[in-house]
């Protein structure tokens, strides 16, 4: 198997660079939650706040940043995105109170939004066939590794400096990516492409109505005029989104690409997956400081195998993927991951980290390490490079309502409380998620038809 040219290698060093810190932010702060509301005070709900504001906006413009990359130039979308991130997470770090928090964190969601389409449409409109496969798997690894390593470095800063530290740790592969960027040689030509900004405010109104209502209805009931309006309105909005987008010449999420056998079974798979993850992540993060009474730093290396086996095995799960199809390794990989998060019903009162919770992390780990690279080249190797930006945005704007629309249920999820018995209430629903993840993988995933090329594209 050829090696990746030197133009391949950078374009992957920029995306891994650019998607880096919107996937470490959206993980790190899971460590960094208790030690937030114990100085901002607010309890569960400034926990789920916190994560969900960025969640928010990050899900509900990902579509329009898809949109606006292949508009106006991948990399001046990235770049624009690098600077906002940036100056958010400033912002973010000097916050003085829970309400300035949770908007500085929505506008870090924005920016975010921005960084990830724009990033991995790189890859896709750069690279076909195994070639593109193998680099999204070197992606995936390193991505997903900032996603599982986050806790731990948000621990590290947490135990031994400040919580607000966390959110400064991206300013250096802001700082690289900006540099790298010029290097790449790509000239951004405006498509003439209109961006449909109606769609992208009723998805985004419509998101933040139904989570404020999923997040608030524990406290007030559902019968509440506060919470019964606002879910209504949000759905109401969300439906009105999804016809203009059926309507739409040029609309932010094409309905048309679902029609793909595996784009369309391949985004069922991500939303049953990634709710799972980022269930886990978040009771995993949490439970293991206020349940077992770890400190923040020994939670954050709780994730560490995972980390470790997607770094070791992701690349290589890729190719394999492009050699063998993606069928089999996202029915596996999730059901691995099932059988994971049933291992940490073990976890009882008297707690023991390396008998309860290391052997579901090195299980969970292995499914992992399977699944993520072969998930995302089915998806987006099923689609056309010119429409690489778009359904890069509307694959990743699916994972991200997963996990936002999960940590807004958190509450009904684990009967209110974050305790022994929410926290097995939790790995019962993250293994019956998983388990329907592998189901649709295997029921809808087929083996994509051999590529026409296996080498770089040109630039545009």
């Amino acid at each position: 198997m050829a090696p990746l040219s030197s133009i391949q290698r950078l374009v992957v060093t920029i995306a891994v660079l650019a998607s880096f810190v919107t996937f470490l932010d959206g993980t790190v702060v899971t460590v960094a939650l208790p030690a937030i509301s114990r100085e901002l005070g607010g309890g569960i709900t400034t926990q789920q706040w916190v994560v969900d504001a960025y969640l928010i906006t990050l899900s509900a413009l990902i579509l329009l940043a898809g949109s606006l990359s292949d508009a106006y130039g991948r990399v001046r979308i990235m770049r624009i995105g690098l600077i906002a991130f940036g100056i958010a997470s400033i912002a973010v770090a000097a916050a003085p109170d829970p309400l300035i928090l949770i908007i500085a964190r929505a506008l870090q969601g924005a920016a975010g939004a921005l960084l990830v389409p724009s990033s991995l449409a790189l890859i896709t409109a750069m690279m076909r066939g195994e070639v593109q496969a193998r680099a999204i798997g070197v992606w995936t690894a390193f991505t997903t590794g900032a996603q599982l390593a986050g806790p731990l470095l948000g621990g590290l800063f947490v135990d031994y400096a400040s919580w607000r530290l966390v959110f400064l740790i991206n300013v250096l592969p802001i700082a690289v990516t900006l540099f790298l960027l010029p290097r790449l040689g790509v000239v951004d030509r405006p498509t003439g492409v209109r961006i449909d900004w109606w769609s992208g405010i009723l998805c985004a109104v419509g998101l933040g109505a139904l989570v404020f209502a999923l997040i608030e209805q524990p406290h007030q009931g559902w019968t509440a005029p506060g919470i019964w309006i606002p879910g209504v309105t949000g759905i109401v909005l969300l439906t009105a989104f999804l016809v203009r987008q059926g309507r739409m010449e040029h609309p932010l999420m094409p309905l048309d690409l679902f029609r793909i056998r595996n784009f369309g079974w391949g985004n069922l798979a991500t939303l049953f997956i990634y709710a799972a993850l980022s269930l886990n992540g978040f009771v995993i993060g949490v439970y293991l400081q206020q349940g077992a009474g770890l400190g923040a730093t020994a939670a954050g290396l709780a994730s560490l195998p995972l980390t470790i086996l997607m770094i070791l095995l992701s690349s290589r799960a890729g190719g394999w993927a492009g050699r063998h199809g993606p069928r089999m390794f996202m029915t596996v990989g999730p059901l691995l991951m099932a059988v994971g998060a049933l291992l940490l019903l073990t976890v009882s009162e008297e707690f023991s980290y390396w008998w309860q919770v290391l052997p579901a992390m090195i299980v969970m780990g292995l499914g992992l390490s399977l699944t993520v690279a072969p998930l995302t080249a089915a998806i987006l190797g099923a689609v056309d490079e010119r429409r690489s930006g778009i359904a890069s945005a509307i694959n990743n704007a699916v994972s991200r309502v997963a996990g936002l629309l999960v940590v807004a249920m958190l509450s009904t999820i684990v009967g209110g409380t974050l305790d022994l018995g929410g926290f097995h209430n939790a790995a019962w629903v993250t293994a019956a998620l998983m388990a329907l993840g592998g189901a649709v993988s295997w029921i809808g995933i087929r083996r994509p038809a051999a590529p026409t090329q296996t080498g770089a594209v040109p630039a545009a």
